[in-house]
């Protein structure tokens, strides 16, 4: 998608619901690390179904809330000693 330059970082970014600026270092970083490497085609041409970005959207949500869990039950736990 992004390493192909088909689309713009910002409509992606969007669609995946993470800030521009944030998947323009990952790209620029993927770009240091495989500098002359060409990125893999995807098997579906690119692309990409409303209902695989609707399960990224809500897995990563998901990680949210439980890296906050894993947090406030640390938080709690250190209160109560």
């Amino acid at each position: 998608m992004v390493l192909d330059g088909d689309r713009p970082v910002t409509h992606i970014a969007r669609e995946l619901d993470i800030h521009d600026t944030t998947l323009h270092n990952w790209v620029k970083a993927w770009r240091r690390e495989h500098e002359g490497v060409a990125p893999a085609a995807p098997e579906n041409g690119g692309a990409r179904s409303e209902r695989e970005i609707e399960l990224e959207r809500e897995n990563r949500k998901l990680r949210e809330e439980v890296a906050f869990l894993k947090k406030a039950a640390a938080f709690f736990a250190a209160e109560n000693r």
